[in-house]
């Protein structure tokens, strides 16, 4: 084979190899996590009587989750493990996270405040947010599509999910996808093995 044959296959091998690295960067700059809707605008008051609103957490990525301070099932499970969230990114102001109750007749914001000192929440941008019931049970149900509502059966007399809905910066509910290529939809706040999922996808999501 000639010499200039030899130049020719290198740099079609160079030229390969570069567009192979080229595009493979590329993948690998965008995470796998499904855009599933934009969040549902809200605007609410919390803790520290301040309005917060869906904007508020515009270029932010955060958690939102639906409880109530009575609670004495699944919400103390829940913050117990927004908390871990939180410790995992304390200092980062790109991060955050909205509980908002859904028992806002007795979670008032001055309640909250106390709540919120009580579990330990240090993270400027974890808002406990309260507002009209009947609003709030729209957002839930309508807007995240997270069940909550009233239940005289159930103890504290309300009923919700203990799931979490990831917000990426851009206002986008995102999700990551089950093993068989459907998106989860919501994040397990019960269990150890959903909070690590959740971190990690906080994480993605925070490097976009």
């Amino acid at each position: 084979m000639k010499k200039n044959s030899y130049i020719g296959i290198s740099f079609i091998i160079l030229l390969f190899g570069i567009w192979t690295v080229k595009e493979l960067t590329e993948r690998f700059k965008e995470n796998d996590l499904e855009k599933l809707a934009k969040v549902p605008s809200f605007e609410l008051t919390d803790q520290n009587g301040k309005k917060i609103s869906d904007k508020t957490y515009l270029g932010k990525v955060y958690v939102v989750e639906f409880f109530f301070a009575n609670c004495l099932t699944i919400c103390p499970v829940m913050n117990k493990n927004l908390v871990q969230v939180q410790d995992e990114f304390y200092g980062n102001l790109d991060f955050g996270i909205a509980s908002i109750t859904i028992d806002p007749e007795h979670d008032t914001p001055a309640f909250l405040k106390e709540h919120a000192k009580m579990l330990g929440v240090k993270h400027p941008n974890w808002h406990f947010l309260s507002g009209n019931s009947e609003y709030i049970m729209n957002l839930a149900n309508k807007g995240f599509y997270i069940q909550a509502g009233k239940d005289a059966k159930a103890q504290g007399g309300f009923g919700h999910s203990g799931q979490f809905a990831l917000i990426d910066k851009e206002g986008n509910i995102r999700s990551r996808k089950d093993k068989f290529g459907n998106p989860i939809l919501f994040y397990d706040g019960l269990e150890q093995t959903g909070i690590d999922t959740l971190k990690e996808d906080i994480k993605l999501l925070l490097k976009e």
